[in-house]
């Protein structure tokens, strides 16, 4: 009815008592600080992990076949998968483990040989060259990280010697000069100082490989998230005794401990919408103890429990809104600060700002658990007005 809620406004606005007014303005504060905080930590959790799987994407297909034996004839291979619904590009690559030799020192590297010319339409290596581009990489040229020239102080045009372990005389493995033709730098400090890129030919000899072999193929999807229903397409066309690797089985466990600790800081400040909760909680029941004398006037009137119990149901709900609502703005509000104006390391995170990604979903969860906590919150203190007798109510007036 509508008294009720003309009621259970003027109470909330409580005119003519300064402490109800400053316990409603609290229980308001309460719950915009809970939901603020909650939009502004799911924000920034979700910027920072899909700014971590772009740069992972960016950094390895979507999808790897290998065999423990070689690919001896990729190209055959390359043309089958080719064919495949949603597969935009296929490329050969050759992986092993090298050592860098500088300076009486020796640091194990991971090697990765590519074909140019495919593999910008597989990841996003181009992207990330500093120094060069693609079309230089030539047999005796070799690409390296930032951390990596960092550390030793290389720069292009000079000369690193890397060592093929076990392949040389007496498995002191052969030992190869190569010129630094680019540096890339993928903001992850892993792939810039452990791994290097060279020539899918110069890998070949680097491994003594015969010119058609490679150790893997990579895939690029038309969307990377079609990668479960790819895979097994792949497995029917080819046969499974080749190892299929989505960009997903590779990192799992990377984005099972993000999506844990998004849900559980989501859980964990929800608890701090649960204790503004109970400033609602006792603001409706100090409310109730100061209006005991009108509860008494209106049940006397005829006015029915239920009608009670809607008025302070509705002060509730009123206090839970608003606070919703000074939440949502205030949490979009620092938001958009954080991504447009706080700066964080570029060298760290390779971005300027922080990455705060605001999801519609995410929002409509916080607001719908800061309502349902509201709301909860009225049951006792309704109650307790409603089941209120008008004679006690009036005894000593």
């Amino acid at each position: 009815m509508y008294y009720e809620k003309w009621i259970s406004y003027r109470y909330l606005r409580a005119s003519k008592g300064r402490f109800l007014t400053f316990l409603n303005v609290i229980s308001i504060a309460g719950v915009a600080i809970g939901v603020m905080a909650l939009i502004v930590v799911t924000g920034v959790m979700t910027g920072f992990g899909n700014n971590l799987r772009e740069k992972i994407i960016g950094t390895t297909p979507h999808i790897m076949i290998e065999k423990e034996t070689g690919i001896e004839d990729y190209q055959t291979l390359k043309n089958k998968v080719y064919n495949l619904d949603d597969v935009v590009a296929t490329s050969a690559y050759i992986q092993g483990n090298v050592f860098l030799e500088n300076s009486g020192q020796a640091l194990s590297l991971i090697l990765r040989g590519i074909e140019p010319q495919a593999e910008i339409n597989i990841t996003k290596v181009d992207e990330y060259l500093q120094e060069g581009t693609l079309t230089e990489l030539q047999e005796g040229s070799v690409f390296i990280g930032s951390e990596l020239a960092r550390y030793f102080g290389f720069e292009r045009g000079e000369e690193v010697t890397l060592i093929s372990p076990g392949s040389g005389m007496s498995g002191q493995g052969w030992r190869y000069k190569l010129k630094v033709g680019g540096i890339f730098n993928t903001g992850m400090a892993d792939y810039d100082m452990n791994l290097v890129i060279v020539h899918i030919a110069q890998a070949q000899k680097i491994f003594n490989l015969p010119a058609t072999s490679s150790t893997g193929i990579g895939v690029r999807l038309t969307n990377p998230h079609k990668v479960k229903a790819v895979k097994m397409a792949i497995y029917k066309k080819i046969g499974y005794h080749y190892l299929v690797k989505t960009w997903i089985d590779i990192n799992r466990n990377l984005f099972e401990a993000l999506f844990l600790e998004k849900w559980g800081l989501f859980i964990i400040l929800t608890l701090m919408v649960i204790v503004a909760s109970f400033n609602i909680i006792s603001t409706l029941v100090v409310t109730v103890s100061s209006k005991v004398h009108d509860i008494g006037i209106l049940k006397s009137i005829g006015v029915p429990r239920s009608a009670i119990r809607n008025i302070f149901t509705h002060q509730g709900v009123y206090i839970g809104l608003i606070g919703i609502l000074w939440g949502l703005a205030g949490g979009l509000g620092i938001s958009y600060i954080l991504k447009t104006y706080v700066k964080v390391p570029a060298e760290i995170y390779s971005i300027d700002t922080v990455p705060v990604e605001i999801q519609s979903f995410d929002v409509t969860v916080i607001v719908l658990a800061a309502f349902i906590i509201s709301f909860v919150a009225t049951i006792y203190p309704a109650c307790k007005a409603a089941n209120l007798e008008p004679v006690e109510a009036l005894r000593y007036e």
